[in-house]
């Protein structure tokens, strides 16, 4: 992912709320949201392995965005998307489980991390500092820390905010996060790229040099009863022309954290 709004438990009907971007090169292969045979939900990245995003039945699910720092870049030794998939295929809690990862951060390149097992969330960074317990609330998380004021970040959880006053659905969850504007330049992080590709990418929805951008959206909708739907869409280079993959699913009893 590259940009996500999320709502965190501050939702009288819907414990989670999550809408998201992931920009790749167009030409990467990707498989799309599909049913693991370990029992969660989600795309695969078919050159490196592992996921962006997934959720599982039994309540457990994960977040990924890249840090993006081209000043202070590390050579990968793991794939970021195992991150995802290790941690919806294991049954460790989600605290426990970063504190793991934080032993070993320097093996991956940047990343931002959410795990939760359905009653707590977490967040970590190997760019940051401490593992964070996130708290209810309404979330924008683009490619810096959670809590840095990125425009395209701010515009999303303004947008989620604004959503979540009216009635709504995954379509319309699918819709936020859409904004082809870029932003003042004066606004924008120093990440050690191009000062126009800075530009270039601080639209919510990216497209550059014809190759690059943004490839899908998920939206996710989980009713306090536990029952979840998914929506995934995925597009061509003309964001007009996309496909949509649903999904639904009831819980099943929470695998018991060790």
């Amino acid at each position: 992912m590259c940009l996500v709004a999320f709502s965190w438990k501050s939702h009288p009907t819907y414990p989670l709320i999550i809408s998201a971007n992931r920009d790749e090169f167009f030409e990467r292969p990707t498989q799309a949201m599909h049913h693991w045979e370990s029992g969660f939900y989600a795309g695969k990245d078919m050159r490196s392995g592992g996921t962006w995003f997934g959720i599982h039945p039994n309540g457990r699910w994960s977040l990924l965005t890249n840090y993006r720092d081209f000043i202070h870049q590390r050579e990968s030794k793991i794939s970021r998307g195992k991150l995802v998939q290790n941690f919806l295929e294991s049954q460790i809690d989600p605290e426990a489980y970063l504190e793991e990862i934080e032993q070993n951060k320097a093996l991956y390149d940047g990343f931002n991390l959410l795990v939760s097992d359905e009653n707590r969330l977490f967040y970590y960074s190997n760019f940051g500092e401490e593992i964070k317990e996130i708290l209810p609330g309404v979330y924008g998380l683009s490619n810096g820390l959670i809590h840095d004021p990125w425009p395209k970040s701010q515009l999303a959880k303004l947008q989620l905010e604004q959503l979540l006053t009216q009635q709504f659905d995954e379509d319309n969850l699918l819709e936020i996060l859409k904004s082809t504007d870029t932003a003042d330049p004066a606004l924008l992080p120093f990440t050690g790229i191009p000062p126009e590709m800075e530009i270039a990418l601080s639209s919510q929805l990216v497209r550059i040099e014809g190759n690059y951008g943004t490839v899908s959206s998920t939206a996710v909708l989980q009713h306090k009863s536990g029952f979840t739907k998914l929506k995934e869409r995925t597009f061509e280079w003309d964001y007009h022309r996309f496909e949509d993959r649903k999904f639904q699913f009831q819980p099943e009893k929470p695998i018991k954290s060790e």
